[in-house]
């Protein structure tokens, strides 16, 4: 498979160069039997680039299970991984395989690696070393022929320093990483998942597509959004279930967001106004990765300084002239580049679409008839083509009343 036929197949919406990416090198590592480790935040959809792995690779028929490490119990974390013996601990009243052991020969996804306790860290290593392992609560070296996939949403580096994570584990897992970028960074995505949600929902609940005021639009884009696509599909799910007018006004979008005043100051990744994603400016991730660090640390440092002068005004150490909105003139950062080149900030503009692009049902219809075309009506080999079931091509041309 392609990117773009990966893409569809695994519901991935977007076309900014940082997920495309992320296909790609999933796509590449694939066959291979090396260790991936997946960075991003919480709702950025790191699972499905472990699926993309799995699917792909030699190991595709055996078992594939998912593990989020930071769900489950310290104390129970190594039985549930490795397994335990009879009598290992007081509820052992049997022995039990651990996940290792169920997923023989298939692929075991860690989310949450950071959350894993040292002592489990090193039973994982010496696994990923010596494919070896022990029960808990017994002395017999075990075999396992697993592939690992982790991933996390902390800085593992970091981590290193203050003696939370191995750095022996690190560089092991470390092999290869896949980083998927939070939804603020992802440009004209944002808007374009928006819409493939509210395509979604509208078919699920019967309705009209919701649609946004051109000044909500804006808000997209302004805002941080903590949760990413997650938070952003919930969002539109809200939206389509209570909103009766025929567009969302800026004022209802607000009151609907999770995190009323997540609109701190940020590098936000707003495509050319041409929406053409290769003439962007290129920005290394290092020097990415301190320039949003700046911001983050200085906006923290502006609302710790805000509260210290509200406490001084209100005890009467201070007095200063009343104003309304002290964080007004901050602006919003457009991109990488105003910020390098000293720019004064504006507010983000909505980056034009084209009508056309944005219209996925309309563009779902065409490519279904292109690849009916290609294949002469033949619904199986244009299946294949489009990367869905023969079904769904069927019920899809039902639904769009396509001739054949």
């Amino acid at each position: 498979m392609n990117i773009q036929q990966t893409k569809q197949r695994y519901g991935i919406i977007g076309n900014c160069r940082e997920i495309n990416q992320a296909v790609e090198i999933a796509l590449q590592v694939a066959p291979t039997e090396v260790t991936v480790l997946i960075y991003g935040e919480n709702g950025t959809g790191k699972d499905v680039f472990s699926r993309i792995i799995h699917d792909n690779s030699k190991r595709k028929h055996k078992k594939f299970i998912a593990i989020n490490t930071g769900a489950i119990p310290e104390g129970t974390l190594d039985s549930e991984l490795f397994g335990h013996e009879k009598g290992a601990f007081t509820s052992a009243y049997e022995s039990r395989k651990g996940y290792f052991e169920e997923v023989e020969g298939g692929t075991i996804f860690l989310d949450e690696i950071g959350e894993m306790p040292l002592a489990t860290q090193a039973r994982l290593l010496r696994l990923l070393e010596n494919g070896e392992y022990l029960r808990v609560g017994s002395s017999k070296v075990r075999k396992a022929d697993v592939r690992v996939i982790a991933a996390t949403n902390k800085n593992l580096v970091e981590m290193i320093r203050q003696g939370k994570f191995r750095e022996d584990l690190y560089f092991r897992l470390n092999t290869v990483s896949i980083h998927v970028p939070p939804l603020r960074n992802r440009g004209k995505d944002i808007e374009l998942l928006f819409n493939y949600f509210a395509w979604e929902f509208a078919e699920k609940y019967k309705r009209e597509p919701i649609e946004l005021h051109p000044d909500a639009v804006d808000l997209l884009y302004k805002y941080r959004w903590p949760g990413n696509v997650r938070e952003l599909k919930n969002l539109v799910e809200k939206l389509t279930v209570l909103v009766r007018e025929e567009q969302v006004m800026p004022n209802v979008l607000e009151e609907n967001l999770l995190i009323k005043d997540s609109y701190l100051p940020s590098i936000v990744h707003v495509p050319a106004p041409n929406g053409d994603y290769d003439n962007e400016p290129q920005v290394s991730r290092h020097e990415f990765e301190m320039q949003n660090k700046l911001l983050f640390d200085l906006a923290k440092e502006v609302a710790e300084l805000k509260k210290m002068v509200y406490m001084a005004i209100q005890g009467g150490k201070i007095n200063v002239p009343a104003f309304s909105n002290p964080t007004a003139d901050y602006g919003h950062y457009n991109n990488e580049q105003e910020i390098s080149a000293g720019i004064q900030p504006q507010s983000a503009k909505k980056p034009l679409l084209v009508e056309e692009s944005l219209s996925l049902a309309r563009k779902e219809k065409e490519m279904i008839e292109k690849a009916l075309r290609k294949h002469h009506n033949n619904r199986k080999k244009a299946a294949m083509d489009l990367g869905i079931s023969e079904r769904t091509l069927y019920r899809k041309i039902k639904n769009y009343d396509i001739d054949m």
